[in-house]
């Protein structure tokens, strides 16, 4: 790179997954309104990179992947030390590492003796807002919405039933989710299952379980684009703790929310009437253990129908409303 061609650099780590990314995303605008003349590079893995690029508050994906939450490593950056770099991975010292072995001209991060205190029982939107806010950067953790994808839905104005997630303790049963969509389908209403690249077997097990018809059943994990666009046509979304969930409020799309091991005060969606939050209240579990957590098997297939048509009574005969918003149900 040239003298002539440079402009300067803000590397931003934050390699994680898809309901990190959006759970990041008020913190990345504020890095966006903060450095409007530098080149805003995201740190991540290179298959969230449209979406990252739809925010509006990145220039470009420094590819970056480590298995589960780990730290990756950084050291394949291809330029000069970045100008500013700022850690939203984590608040330990082996992500602040990771960006200071890039020798940047300022690093902000959690671990630095001057970064401000984790706050360990905050919401992940506030969370990082408050962590920027801390060096003197405004950001607001309700500026999350996406604009809808160019991409068109394979099922627009479906429910969208998505009964995967990462770890076993926020995997509500299949035969639970199988009677919602009976319900649901019942009721009149056009359902499709979703599944990551790895979960067809849970979205086949709903699928028969349910009656499912086979067009109606999307297998073998949907290119993001596609996931994004059909979420963002869908008059509902029904999950577990997982990214759909996120991508669901992106979009304010309405949706129901089913957590267990962890409160959706830390991770589920600003308070908002569209956005239900099923949670049993309790001391917090492992959310990325392997077997169902006991606050989420207290939550009954009775409650997520009645939240479900609740909502979808109110999509019917009116235009779906802009903004984001969650009820927290007990």
């Amino acid at each position: 790179m040239t003298s002539t061609s440079y402009s300067p650099t803000v590397l931003v780590l934050r390699a994680l997954g898809l309901g990190d990314l959006l759970a990041g995303v008020p913190a990345l605008r504020g890095v966006r309104r903060a450095f409007p003349g530098h080149r805003v590079v995201l740190a991540q893995p290179p298959g969230l990179t449209g979406l990252a690029l739809a925010t509006g508050a990145v220039d470009t994906v420094f590819p970056a992947e480590a298995p589960g939450r780990a730290v990756p490593d950084l050291a394949h950056w291809p330029g000069p030390p970045p100008d500013v770099a700022i850690d939203l991975h984590g608040n330990g010292p082996e992500s602040r590492d990771a960006l200071a072995a890039l020798h940047p001209r300022r690093l902000l991060a959690h671990a630095c003796p001057d970064g401000p205190p984790w706050a360990a029982h905050a919401n992940e939107r506030e969370r990082w807002c408050a962590f920027l806010q801390g060096y003197g950067i405004p950001a607001d953790p309700r500026d999350l919405r996406l604009s809808p994808p160019a991409t068109p839905s394979p099922a627009p104005g479906a429910v969208v039933v998505h009964p995967g997630a990462a770890s076993g303790s926020r995997r509500w049963p299949a035969e639970r989710f199988a009677a919602v969509v009976r319900c649901l389908r019942a009721a009149g209403h056009h359902v499709v299952l979703t599944g990551g690249p790895d979960e067809d077997a849970v979205v086949r097990s709903v699928a028969e379980r349910s009656g499912q018809p086979g067009r109606d059943v999307l297998t073998g994990g949907l290119p993001l684009g596609e996931l994004s666009a059909l979420v963002a046509g869908a008059a509902l979304v029904v999950s577990g703790d997982t990214g759909l969930a996120h991508l669901a409020v992106a979009h304010g799309t309405r949706s129901v929310t089913l957590y267990g091991p962890v409160s959706p005060r830390l991770w589920g969606p600003p308070p908002s009437p569209y956005h239900l939050a099923l949670w049993k209240p309790g001391p917090p579990g492992d959310p990325h253990g392997r077997t169902p957590d006991a606050r989420l098997l207290r939550i009954r297939t009775g409650e997520v129908a009645a939240a479900c048509l609740t909502l979808l009574r109110d999509v019917r005969g009116r235009q779906r409303r802009s903004g984001p918003e969650v009820a927290h149900a007990h």
